[in-house]
């Protein structure tokens, strides 16, 4: 749910990261760069993040809210922004814990690694080789996994007889996608459905969120729109994910990237946590949190919480 203030709350937020990003690279010029697990260290409190969609704030907030009860001071910062702004932050300690997912972290890090990408195992081993020069590491990946998934209506499906993405080859150049702002770029998005599928649409239509994708989808102004296959928007029966018959999509389990600096500083209690939380989370929940969120529009921050309860990560007492 959006609260009135949240666009300028949010352009607050990423201007200030944008200074400070901006101000580190500047000073790295006149000086030795500082360790990456030092940088933008103020006070004790570990900023866990989260991009600018709601099921990475819905992570985020799972894992604040289990550091917390294990006694880690948090600040969060939920919404900072795409990949390309919490991808610098994190590499300049600007924050310590973001919810990333498996894949597509690697293809932002690491484009041209060699490696079986429906391999989580082979996958995270590659993502940490990457992130380890920015003092940077993964912690225990999730079974819970999001992929990119493309969607029709249920009408839309049955008139064009649509299954699978491959299906989309007869008609995609006349039907309108709707996507997020930095799919064209994205080598699981666009990129990826042109080269794989050979998929050219006859439009694009960029949309902030998906809600908005999926509202655009059931008033026509689009006939396909690009969602997370963990969407709660399609547990209501009127839409159909199409199968990546074709393996486009890497594994995705969602996974904790966390600083050396916030590990350094509170050891295997930090680790700990947030493995307790991968080690409970299923795709199954996730679906069901976001359609709580995002459809029957609970605050993210109770259901949060009741989720870490009924699964031992907190206690009733908390």
């Amino acid at each position: 749910m959006h609260r009135p203030t949240g666009h300028r709350l949010r352009a607050v937020r990423l201007a200030s990261v944008a200074v400070a990003l901006v101000t580190a690279a500047v000073l790295a010029g006149c000086r030795a760069e500082p360790s990456p697990s030092a940088a933008g260290a103020t006070d004790d409190a570990v900023t866990v993040a989260s991009f600018s969609f709601p099921e990475s704030a819905l992570l985020a907030e799972l894992y604040a809210q289990a550091l917390v009860a294990a006694g880690v001071p948090v600040r969060r910062e939920r919404d900072l922004g795409p990949r390309e702004l919490v991808l610098p932050a994190l590499r300049q300690g600007l924050v310590d814990v973001v919810p990333e997912y498996l894949g597509t972290a690697l293809a932002s890090v690491a484009p041209d690694a060699a490696v079986a990408h429906r391999d989580a195992a082979a996958v995270r081993r590659a993502l940490d080789r990457s992130l380890r020069r920015w003092g940077l590491m993964t912690l225990r990946p999730a079974a819970a996994a999001s992929q990119n998934g493309l969607v029709v209506t249920t009408e839309t499906s049955r008139r064009l007889g649509l299954t699978e993405v491959s299906d989309l080859q007869r008609t995609a150049p006349t039907l309108t996608l709707g996507m997020t702002p930095e799919c064209p770029t994205r080598e699981y998005c666009l990129v990826g459905l042109e080269r794989t599928y050979g998929l050219e649409f006859g439009g694009t239509v960029p949309f902030e969120t998906e809600t908005q994708r999926a509202e655009a989808l059931r008033q026509q102004v689009v006939d396909v729109a690009l969602m997370f296959t963990t969407d709660g928007q399609l547990a209501t029966g009127d839409l159909v994910l199409l199968r990546d018959d074709r393996a486009l999509q890497p594994a995705e389990n969602v996974v904790p990237v966390v600083t050396s600096r916030a590990v350094d500083r509170y050891g295997a209690r930090l680790v700990r946590t947030l493995e307790r939380v991968s080690e409970q989370l299923t795709t199954q929940h996730l679906v069901f949190l976001n359609w709580r969120v995002e459809v029957a529009g609970k605050p993210l921050a109770g259901e949060a919480r009741g989720w870490l309860r009924r699964h031992g990560v907190l206690t009733s007492a908390r």
